[in-house]
């Protein structure tokens, strides 16, 4: 097994260097570190997590908090349900998802991948049960080396068994976001999964096990376009993690009483410690690096390192471009204010948006099969389909008027609108109108529904009433 130090990406032949898209490398072992930014690392995978595996399990009212139901298109949000009609606030999400990524990594770097990550987090926890199970960093190199022997099997079995029950597990919770998870847990028991419930477990579980316990940094390296385009983010101004190389070099073993001017040495003392705490297995001496996560390990344990040493810490430490030239820093710049403005104006947005949303939805359509036709009483009829939506929690009674045309004679065949929460309806309207009154071919009607217990739920729809030509 090789340590945290991946084999060279190019394969050199004579004078000739063939570059590789996989560079070969063995298991890596990130050794545990304590500090500042490893606290910060737990304090962020217990909160995604604890978010991601509790919220499910929440109930609001005489339902679940948060539940995506796919089969009666319905997406429930604590107090607020979602329709497909509201696709736009997905959009919006998305953009804003979007607008911070770019603002925390000019900001600082790639602080996501660092903390917040899915495959991060997940590839966090399986280290935390490697670490339990296996021991150590030199723990696990040893077993891994080792021969075949029942101590060995019995590690390794427990390893994947925990790996594995854990996958399932997040699998099954991630399912109890679409069906109800008391209903989705009671069928688990009685081994009464429905087909798709039990694909997607087993899918979801295979993959957290896949790329948390097997991919990990691979995932990071070869399969995350984030670290191919993140430069295009990153100025002299954005914040990094960064080796001091005027200070630590030249590098080199010594006592710790040992006068560095007189022995020509730098603060490193080449223990190597910060390569073999990074998930990712690069050397960040090397300098900046796509593969670097943002993790911070080569920071908390450097930092340490020059404490037993009684050197300055901050050997390694973030830092910006224009720092380590001795230039002005602005953390405040144009594209940082930029990103700010518009995230923090669309999150205003949105937010106000679903406010003022009207839980109603009223979609005229018009019969297009004629025209229009004639009455025995001469007046023009036009036949329209209104397709009504109670969005919200509790039932409605609606007044239907409309407005565009004098004299206009509405007729329904229902004599009252009532929906249920939840509830869609078909209705058939005719509207006749006197031709005298219509002074176009084509007219505009305003049609409008309003609930009788609460006016404010109130929309309105735009519709064409078309007549005979006028001559």
């Amino acid at each position: 097994m090789t340590e945290n130090t991946p084999d060279n990406s190019r394969q050199q032949s004579g004078d000739d260097i063939q570059p590789k898209l996989y560079a070969q490398c063995g298991k890596l072992y990130p050794r545990q570190v304590q500090g500042f930014f490893a606290r910060l690392r737990v304090i962020g995978v217990l909160a995604l997590l604890g978010l991601y595996y509790l919220v499910p399990w929440f109930s609001w009212g005489d339902r679940q908090a948060v539940l995506f139901d796919l089969p009666a298109r319905k997406f429930y949000i604590f107090g607020l349900t979602f329709w497909p009609q509201d696709f736009i606030y997905l959009a919006f999400l998305l953009i804003i998802a979007a607008l911070a990524l770019f603002f925390f990594t000019t900001l600082a770097g790639r602080l996501w991948c660092g903390y917040a990550c899915p495959q991060t987090v997940w590839t966090e926890v399986f280290l935390w049960i490697e670490n339990l199970v296996e021991g150590d960093r030199s723990k696990q190199m040893k077993l891994d080396k080792a021969p075949m022997s029942w101590r060995k099997f019995y590690l390794k079995t427990s390893k994947h068994t925990l790996w594995v029950l854990f996958s399932l597990f997040t699998g099954f919770v991630f399912v109890g976001y679409f069906t109800p998870i008391y209903e989705l847990w009671e069928s688990t028991l009685a081994w009464t999964l429905g087909p798709w419930e039990a694909f997607w477990i087993f899918f979801y579980g295979l993959a957290t096990y896949g790329n948390a316990g097997w991919l990990r940094e691979k995932v990071c390296i070869y399969m995350c376009p984030y670290a191919r385009f993140q430069s295009v983010m990153f100025d002299d101004d954005t914040l990094v993690i960064a080796y001091d190389e005027d200070r630590g070099d030249p590098r080199g073993s010594r006592k710790r009483n040992i006068d560095l001017k007189q022995a020509g040495l730098g603060d490193c003392i080449n223990c190597t410690l910060c390569v073999q705490v990074c998930p990712t297995g690069i050397d960040i001496r090397d300098g900046l690096q796509y593969e670097c996560i943002g993790c911070a390990a080569c920071i908390d344990v450097c930092d340490d390192v020059m404490e037993k040493m009684n050197y300055e810490k901050g050997l390694i430490c973030y830092t910006t471009e224009n720092a380590r030239q001795n230039k002005k820093e602005k953390i405040l710049r144009l594209r940082v204010i930029v990103y700010a403005v518009v995230m923090f104006s669309m999150i205003a947005g949105l937010v106000y948006s679903i406010s003022q949303r009207i839980p109603l939805e009223l979609d005229i359509i018009r019969d297009r099969n004629a025209l229009y036709r004639e009455t025995d009483e001469g007046l023009v009829e036009n036949v329209y389909t209104l397709k009504l939506i109670n969005m919200d929690e509790v039932q409605h009674e609606y007044n239907l008027s409309a407005t565009g045309i004098e004299g206009m004679e509405l007729i329904l065949n229902e004599k009252e609108i009532i929906l249920k929460p939840g509830e869609i309806v078909s209705l058939v309207l005719q509207v006749r109108v006197d031709p005298v009154n219509l002074k176009n071919v084509s007219t505009g009607i305003n049609f409008s529904l309003e609930s009788k217990i609460n006016p404010e739920i109130k929309t309105q729809r735009i519709g064409k009433f078309i007549g005979p030509v006028i001559k």
